[in-house]
C-alpha cells in the first residue's frame, strides 16, 4: 500500500499478458459494495483511434482546468497528468445506471455507489502494483462526453480512465510531491475525536 503510485510515466508500445490483466479486473471484482450493488462496469478501450479521441477530451479538460488555475497555469501546463497513449491498457470505469438497491444506501444513494466503485478501483491499484505494474486514475475529462464516446445506456457515468502498463521505475514518492506542487501532510491532522475539533463543542 505503501509503495502504490498514482503513475503517468510508462513504457510506450509494451503489453500486458492477458492472464495478469484478467487477475487486476478479477481483484477489482472482489471488492466490497454496498447491498452488493457491484455498481462498477470496466470498459477495455482497444481501438486506437477511440483512444486518440479520449486523448483529445483529456485535452481539452487538461487546457480548461489549467485556465482556472489562473497564476498556476504554466506551472500547471507543464506536469504530465495522463499516459493514456503510452500506457499498455486503457480501460475505462463507469458507475452503471441506479439498480434501485436501497439497502444500505437510502440516504446516501449516488454516494455509496461511487464508494463502492472506488474501492474496486483501489484493489485493481494495488493488484497492478503486486504485478509490478503501474496504474494511473486519470479524471481529467467530460463525463458526458465520455459517454457518449463508449455507447454507455442512459444513467452510466463514466469516472475514471485507468492507465495500466510496465513502467522503467515506480516514483519514491507521489509525483505532485516530488514536482512540488503539493505537499502530503500526516495522520495526526486528519485524527479527531467525538467532534470536529473547530466545532467548538
Amino acid at each position: 500500500m505503501r509503495e502504490r503510485r498514482d503513475m503517468r510515466h510508462f513504457i510506450p508500445n509494451s503489453r500486458i499478458n492477458t492472464e495478469v490483466l484478467q487477475r487486476i479486473l478479477n481483484a477489482a471484482h472482489t471488492a466490497p459494495s454496498v447491498g452488493l450493488m457491484q455498481p462498477w462496469r470496466f470498459i477495455q478501450i482497444k481501438n486506437e483511434t477511440l483512444r486518440e479521441a479520449v486523448v483529445t477530451l483529456v485535452d481539452t479538460e487538461r487546457k480548461i482546468t489549467a485556465k482556472l488555475l489562473a497564476d498556476r497555469e504554466a506551472e500547471f501546463l507543464k506536469l504530465k497528468v495522463e499516459g493514456i497513449r503510452e500506457c499498455a491498457a486503457l480501460i475505462a470505469v463507469v458507475q452503471a445506471p441506479d439498480d434501485g438497491t436501497v439497502f444500505g444506501r437510502r440516504t446516501l444513494p449516488e454516494e455509496m455507489a461511487l464508494c463502492s466503485t472506488a474501492c474496486a478501483i483501489q484493489n485493481m491499484w494495488l493488484a497492478s502494483r503486486v504485478e509490478n505494474l503501474g496504474l494511473g486514475w486519470v479524471s481529467l475529462f467530460d463525463p458526458l462526453a465520455l459517454a457518449e464516446l463508449l455507447a454507455c445506456p442512459e444513467g452510466a457515468k463514466p469516472i475514471a480512465l485507468l492507465c495500466i502498463g510496465p513502467v522503467k521505475q515506480f516514483y519514491k514518492k507521489p509525483l505532485l510531491e516530488q514536482t512540488g506542487w503539493r505537499q502530503g501532510k500526516p495522520l495526526e491532522e486528519f485524527l479527531f475525536e467525538n467532534t470536529w475539533p473547530e466545532s467548538g463543542k
